[in-house]
């Protein structure tokens, strides 16, 4: 291959690498003879909101963890702005935030001491943090709370600092499992309009979720996993009209169930007031 045949090849890998913030190929994870994560391809450009979805054990917080370094793909690879997770994971966590499904804390500290923290990782500058910080904190309304040890903060109080803590070095990429978890309705309403606004400065947004209506509302696009595959991918429309369903909620039942959902529902309640063994619970 000639010089410019070589410049032409790189330059259309470049040009590929800076529209794709997400990338999957060929994903796999597995534990011991279980395999969560079963061959998962996926580009995510720039500026989406891409829903994941799946019943639980499907394989998302574990697919979420392949692409955000906390565990290794058992083969594949996940990269974030054309950088491979574990081939670089430094240069890569830091193109990404990330508010994990069951988030820890170091509740011995405030939260601005927390957010300080995390700030150094990102070699902020310690003051920058803290004023940063602050402001997160009153824009969510605990920022009378700053100061206090967060040993008895609220689920809700502890999923405002961990938000905080995964924006505070302004990332390029989000990656949030079950973000609304323990948020009152107005936080959660400043949260969704907040992803919107940051998907239209170019932002991704790796969406985890079972509040389907919410994936409904805000995702440009939507994946479906089930058992560890990708059963569908598409806007919300196209899924709907895939499924011929009214809504994200009936598509997503029909492409997951593993069995009728009427039939179930009854059996349950047959089961809970004892009839489906010939049993009365009334008096």
């Amino acid at each position: 291959m000639g010089k410019t045949d070589r410049d032409r090849t790189e330059r259309s890998h470049d040009e590929q690498n800076s529209t794709v913030a997400i990338e999957f190929r060929d994903l796999v994870r597995s534990f011991g003879d279980i395999e969560a994560v079963r061959s998962v391809n996926l580009k995510i450009p720039h500026g989406q909101i891409c829903g994941y979805l799946g019943p639980n054990g499907a394989g998302k917080t574990t697919t979420v963890k392949m692409a955000t370094g906390m565990i290794a793909p058992t083969s594949g690879t996940a990269l974030i702005n054309g950088i491979d997770i574990v081939e670089s994971p430094i240069q890569a966590k830091h193109m990404i935030g990330v508010v994990p499904e069951t988030g820890a804390l170091y509740e011995s500290l405030t939260p601005i001491e927390y957010l300080a923290l995390v700030g150094r990782l990102y070699h902020l500058e310690r003051d920058a943090a803290i004023e940063k910080a602050g402001v997160f904190l009153r824009l969510f309304g605990i920022g009378d709370s700053s100061e206090r040890i967060m040993t008895g903060f609220s689920r809700g109080m502890r999923q405002k600092v961990l938000i905080s803590a995964a924006l505070l070095h302004n990332p390029d990429i989000l990656f949030l499992d079950e973000p609304l978890a323990g948020l009152d309705a107005n936080t959660a309403l400043v949260l969704k309009e907040l992803l919107r606004e940051l998907a239209s400065q170019g932002k991704t947004i790796f969406y985890c979720s079972h509040v389907l209506d919410v994936v409904e509302k805000i995702c440009d696009r939507v994946v479906i996993l089930n058992r560890g595959e990708v059963v569908a991918d598409g806007g919300v429309d196209e899924l709907k009209e895939m499924t011929h369903r009214a809504s994200l909620e009936d598509a997503f039942t029909q492409l997951t169930s593993e069995g009728d959902l009427d039939a179930i529902v009854k059996a349950f309640s047959e089961s809970v007031t004892g009839k489906a063994h010939g049993v009365d619970n009334e008096k």
